[in-house]
């Protein structure tokens, strides 16, 4: 991509651009904001005198590049972290620079910026980048401050200290140092004091006078003046002020620079950006509203879980019906799932998790206008949805070309993860869903493919290599929420590509157990979260493999405490036709079901019902799929969901997902199955009134193109269940 930077003189906006071009991208421009005088205070207006941006309009030169150059003209007026659109505020400021850069390098796609660990920078440079279509480059996201530190300075970032402001820096003994010189004393004040070693909380800032880029010149300081802000003892503040300095010529340079003069602000590689910024130009971007008239005529079905929270389903249920196309089909089920909310009182901002389930990973572009124009980030101010789309055989199921099911909470306190910016970190998410979300102790995890993060490009090597990378991407987006997928996770859910061989599922299940499993902290739990493999016809990007871990994050220090159920509230019990059936579905439960617990506040299942098992269970021969058997096997489904919960002591109403997915290859459809279940669970209400009566099912009928506790074996039906007290407690 062709990218214009962000320059502030310092060493990381250059060291930015240092890693842009390592990952194949061409800076093309470099872009700078200049506060008005009267605008910073006194301390820092010394850096934006004549000569203190003269030194950066020079970078231009020494780069041959061309500079554009604004003043800010607005304030900070939206000091909250996720930036909104506001009249006045600086950012507009950047939106005009950027918007001009654009309108003159048509070409440009991409930004760059060197933050390293403040949201509050990235948000406003991905805000912007969003209003104009720009990708947003951070490779120095959340990296290692101190393995940046020497790397900027092995790569040749020669920068001297212009400000300091830390216990441990003294304006006298350390202002106009280069970092090299400063490296070990930084360093030891991380030791002893913990400041940054990259300055990144104001210890100190910085000016580059050379690094790799600079092709053609170096800067030279000549003469420079130390002002004390304030000489306090423990921490003094002072900035070192540039008062003369010149360029250098560079051997083999192309560019001639004239008896070491500046270049003049008139010159042709500078463009001040002086436009006005109007209304219309700060106005969010509105998706068109998606054209709804055409649902009326389609059989449109709905399933809810629990109560707090729930999850919400929809899909088509109507096998003999002719899709209109997945975009037809997708505005239906997202408006029924909207109106449903609505009829709750909620709305988009109460989903937490968005399952998008598309007929063909082929018009995954279209799916996804269709999803924006539902859920936006206007719509979801605290922040959009985590997300996990795949394709499934749902058109074989008879089921339409969508179906989506979404994690709804009643109430809006939630914290979202959402990085846009193309990093080293972790994958971005460029568009209306987030990496993970976090609710009531549970953290929610986008599906993770096994992307090199810089490149947004997977693995090569297999899906041995694209397993290896999710785990890395899923740790790093977990440790931003202070936790591990080693030690927090209480479901894996690995999706994988139907095309996989024999020996490739081996390799994914062998790879997970070695790379992962084995290396779990068994310290906080007596048992291992629950695994379970889900087959799909294609993924994004056409991946191999996929990983949705689910995660427990207790909001205290005490570790994990717990929930007694509160008295009055009806478990599950099993109804007493099912009497007989007991003993035999009892039998057959430790080769079925893999269970996980975390102190009665949550619970993971994964039911298996196997060929052996059905062949245990089933009475008509050589008719496995025979309605009586479908019944059977479903009413098997469902004594193992009733045991489950009621065993561990959760109730119906603390269900937040519970998904029966079976195989297409049985040639059945999908309202055949969930005729079965729905017979199953009419039989345990007659005489348990702890069952939920209503006609809305409590459970998804998911088609797929396998499924199983081991990536090997392919179930009949599997069944997934999460149920949480933590929202009763």
């Amino acid at each position: 991509m062709e990218v214009v930077a962000l320059v502030s003189g310092g060493k990381d906006s250059c060291f930015a651009m240092m890693r842009c071009i390592d990952y194949g991208h061409k800076v093309v421009a470099l872009a700078n904001l200049i506060p008005l005088d009267d605008a910073v205070d006194e301390l820092d207006s010394y850096m934006y005198q004549t000569v203190g941006h003269q030194i950066v309009v020079s970078y231009a030169r020494c780069m041959g590049l061309p500079l554009f150059r604004r003043r800010i003209r607005g304030s900070t007026r939206d000091q909250d972290l996720k930036y909104s659109v506001t009249a006045g505020d600086e950012v507009e400021d950047m939106f005009a620079l950027l918007s001009e850069v654009k309108r003159q390098i048509p070409s440009i796609s991409a930004v760059s910026s060197g933050a390293i660990a403040s949201d509050y920078q990235r948000l406003r440079v991905e805000s912007v980048c969003s209003r104009l279509g720009l990708v947003s480059l951070a490779y120095l996201w959340k990296q290692d401050q101190t393995l940046l530190l020497e790397e900027m300075i092995r790569r040749g970032i020669v920068a001297i200290i212009v400000k300091v402001a830390a216990l441990g820096l003294k304006p006298s003994s350390h202002l106009g140092k280069e970092l090299a010189e400063l490296k070990c004393h930084l360093l030891q004040m991380n030791e002893s004091y913990g400041i940054n070693v990259c300055g990144e909380g104001g210890e100190y800032e910085t000016l580059t006078l050379d690094c790799p880029l600079f092709r053609n010149a170096r800067i030279i300081l000549d003469d420079s003046e130390v002002i004390l802000h304030s000489a306090d003892s423990i921490a003094s503040v002072g900035i070192l002020h540039p008062r003369a300095f010149h360029l250098e010529h560079k051997p083999d340079s192309s560019d001639r620079i004239e008896d070491g003069s500046v270049t003049q602000e008139s010159s042709s590689c500078l463009y001040e950006v002086d436009e006005v910024i109007t209304h219309a130009d700060v106005e969010e971007k509105q998706s068109p509203s998606p054209a709804v008239d055409a649902c009326t005529n389609i059989d449109l079905c709905i399933s809810k879980t629990g109560k707090n929270l729930r999850s919400i389903g929809s899909w088509i249920q109507d096998p003999s019906r002719a899709s209109e196309g997945l975009k037809a089909d997708l505005v239906a089920v997202l408006s029924r799932i909207e109106n449903q909310l609505k009829e709750e009182g909620l709305g988009w901002v109460n989903v937490l998790y968005v399952h998008l389930y598309i007929s063909s990973m082929k018009e995954f572009g279209l799916a996804n206008e269709v999803y924006v124009s539902f859920i936006t980030e206007k719509k979801c101010y605290l922040g959009v949805p985590s997300r996990s789309t795949i394709e499934l055989p749902l058109v074989q199921g008879g089921l339409g070309k969508a179906y989506v099911e979404v994690l709804v909470s009643n109430e809006v306190v939630k914290r979202v993860l959402h990085v846009q910016s193309i990093s080293c970190w972790a994958p971005s998410c460029i568009g209306p869903y987030s990496q993970a979300t976090l609710y009531e102790e549970i953290l929610y995890m986008a599906g993770q493919l096994g992307l090199d993060p810089p490149m947004m490009k997977l693995c090569p090597g297999g899906p041995r290599a694209e397993l290896e990378s999710a785990l890395k991407n899923s740790e790093a987006v977990a440790n931003a929420f202070s936790c591990s997928i080693y030690s927090s996770a209480i479901h894996f859910l690995v999706y994988c590509s139907a095309l996989l061989t024999s020996s490739e599922k081996e390799e994914v299940e062998q790879t997970l157990n070695s790379s992962y499993i084995t290396h779990l902290d068994r310290s906080k739990a007596v048992s291992s979260p629950t695994v379970l493999y889900v087959f799909a016809p294609d993924l994004p990007k056409g991946a191999r493999v996929e990983i949705k871990p689910i995660l427990y994050v207790p909001s205290n220090d005490d570790g994990v405490a717990t929930i007694e159920m509160e008295t009055g509230v009806p478990l599950p019990t099993l109804s007493k036709a099912w009497t007989d059936l007991s003993a035999l579905y009892s039998e057959l439960r430790d080769s079925c079901c893999q269970v996980h617990t975390i102190g009665g506040r949550i619970c993971s299942a994964v039911v298996s019902l196997t060929d052996d098992i059905a062949s245990k269970i089933c009475s008509t021969a050589g008719q496995l799929y025979h309605r009586e058997n479908l019944k059977t096997m479903a009413r098997f489904c469902a004594f193992q969901t009733v045991k489950i919960l009621a065993d561990n002591k959760f109730s119906w109403d603390s269900i937040t997902m519970l998904r029966f997915y079976y195989s297409v290859d049985l040639s059945v459809a999908a309202d055949a199955i969930s005729g079965a279940f729905s017979e199953a669970f009419a039989e345990l209400a007659e005489d348990n009134s702890s069952t939920r009566t209503d006609k809305v099912p409590f459970y998804n009928i998911v088609p797929v193109s396998g499924s199983g506790r081991s990536a090997c074996t392919n179930d009949i039906m599997t069944c997934e269940l999460l149920a949480s007290n933590i929202s009763s407690a």
